[in-house]
């Protein structure tokens, strides 16, 4: 039995999603985050050194980083589902977006949410001196890196449907939090409707919201 440590609003909620798509038993264990620091309760270090989620337990396994628990999942759980054949092109693009979505998409995303930190809870008597060089380093590299990234998405959800042709994927399930994150703290605007439309599609599907269901409430939903 799949046991998903799931700490709430957290890349975790993939990996429910992950198993609803593919209607596999498992069990839920919860852990909230703390009210000031909002970090992972040290309950996690229990199950894993670093106490970060997302981390499944199976059987005798303890696997973490969220892509290497959907590869995990889809190698011995999947029975060929939600992945392409390996030593195909579309495998290769499917390994391709399921490293892309953690490795390239989220630091900037998180250095974003980072500097909007430094600013907010900065001593007052440095606030103004911390706001000034966090919006330097926006305007500089962060938001120019968001940019680049969200434009080659939207790029490539132009040719298809999803990001490994016209059928739904594993790889899909990992875009889809940096993607969630990028509307949540940024916006989309008008010039990124392929990725609206892409958020609004995973949002619709009923294995996503069955994964709400047994979450919890999940901020980028």
């Amino acid at each position: 039995m799949i046991t998903v440590h799931h700490l709430e609003d957290s890349r975790s909620q993939r990996v429910l999603w992950l198993l609803e798509e593919l209607g596999l038993e498992y069990e839920v264990k919860h852990y909230k985050r703390d009210p000031k620091t909002m970090l992972a309760p040290d309950a996690l270090r229990q199950v894993h050194p670093l106490g970060k989620s997302p981390v499944i337990t199976d059987n005798a396994n303890t696997v973490a980083e969220t892509g290497l628990i959907v590869d995990y999942i889809v190698d011995r759980h999947a029975s060929g589902r939600l992945a392409p054949e390996r030593g195909t092109p579309e495998r290769l693009q499917y390994d391709y977006w399921l490293h892309y979505a953690e490795g390239s998409a989220m630091p900037p995303l998180l250095l974003h949410l980072v500097f909007d930190t430094v600013e907010k809870k900065s001593p007052f008597l440095i606030r103004p001196i911390a706001k000034a060089i966090s919006a330097n380093v926006k305007k500089q590299f962060i938001r120019p890196q968001l940019d680049l990234h969200l434009d080659y998405m939207e790029n490539e959800l132009r040719q298809h449907e999803w990001f490994v042709g016209n059928e739904f994927s594993a790889a899909d399930i990992m875009m889809s939090f940096p993607l969630e994150a990028a509307s949540s703290r940024r916006g989309l605007e008008d010039r990124c409707p392929r990725i609206r439309a892409f958020v609004k599609r995973i949002h619709e599907r009923p294995a996503y919201l069955r994964a709400l269901e047994k979450g919890g409430p999940y901020a980028y939903a």
